[in-house]
């Protein structure tokens, strides 16, 4: 009687999170079809299927529109920042979570403050002080800039996970002469593997599409990410919606093959932290 009485509601769970999938996936696969037709065909039937596909929107915004050259851009600010980022709260977060020392509620507070303020609202003082140190138009400062962005949140997060773990793990390694770095490196960071896998996540979608400050900070097209790239097919009177339909299908691809990574990764920590 149970499981007939359960059996209702999971097949209208299912059935809710299919009508989410396709929801979520149809604007993917609107993108994904046109960008295999060309403008012309487009504007005819904007929601229909290509008559002849054709990849050459595709060679010609990876050659002539200098695609390449945003991809790899975006790959180093955005690869960069997530690393730079993640190792810096890794850091932060583990003194703040398993020691108790004077100011550390403070400084917890301070970083929690992060999370409260919106980079965007710090548009003008931001560009002064890129200004000032010489990082306009530098793919170093971008990257600086998105790194420092991420660190409230990741240090919220991880913060949490070092807390879960058991404090009998810290004064056994003592115990065994260990210090606290080999601690941190040896014990607790591959603990919080799931951890950090998500927190790179979270910091790599948003940064990867970010265009705000590559607008304002990058002035050099040999500089532009692929989101800054991308708003120059948008033109004062005409627009190439194939091209920028292969464009935004090779910018969103790399995010299917990270999220496929980042699920295994996380899948793999939590089993390996079960079994331990």
């Amino acid at each position: 009687m149970t499981s007939a009485r359960r059996a209702p509601g999971r097949v209208a769970v299912h059935l809710l999170l299919w009508g989410y999938a396709v929801v979520a996936l149809l604007p993917l696969v609107v993108m994904l079809l046109n960008s295999l037709r060309p403008t012309s065909e487009i504007f005819t039937a904007p929601l229909g299927l290509p008559t002849s596909p054709t990849l050459h929107s595709y060679l010609r915004v990876w050659t002539d529109a200098s695609f390449s050259t945003y991809f790899l851009n975006s790959l180093i600010v955005t690869g960069g920042a997530v690393l730079l980022g993640t190792a810096v709260s890794a850091l932060a977060a583990y003194p703040l979570a398993r020691h108790d020392f004077f100011g550390s509620r403070v400084l917890g507070a301070y970083f929690l403050a992060g999370l409260m303020l919106p980079i965007r609202l710090g548009l003008v003082p931001i560009f002064y002080l890129m200004d000032s140190m010489g990082l306009i138009d530098s793919l170093l400062g971008l990257t600086l800039l998105y790194a420092a962005s991420g660190v409230p949140f990741c240090v919220f997060v991880l913060s949490a996970f070092y807390r879960s773990l058991p404090g009998e793990l810290d004064e056994a390694a003592r115990l065994d002469g260990a210090g606290e770095f080999r601690i941190f490196g040896q014990i607790m960071l591959p603990l919080v593997r799931p951890a950090l896998a998500s927190v790179m996540l979270f910091q790599f979608v948003p940064l990867w599409h970010e265009f705000l400050y590559p607008l304002v900070l990058l002035r050099s097209d040999e500089k532009f990410t692929i989101p800054r790239g991308l708003s120059q097919f948008f033109g004062e009177y005409t627009t190439d919606w194939s091209a920028l339909f292969a464009g935004l299908v090779l910018a969103t691809a790399p995010l299917f093959v990270l999220f496929v990574l980042a699920t295994k990764q996380i899948i793999a920590g939590l089993t390996a932290g079960m079994s331990k």
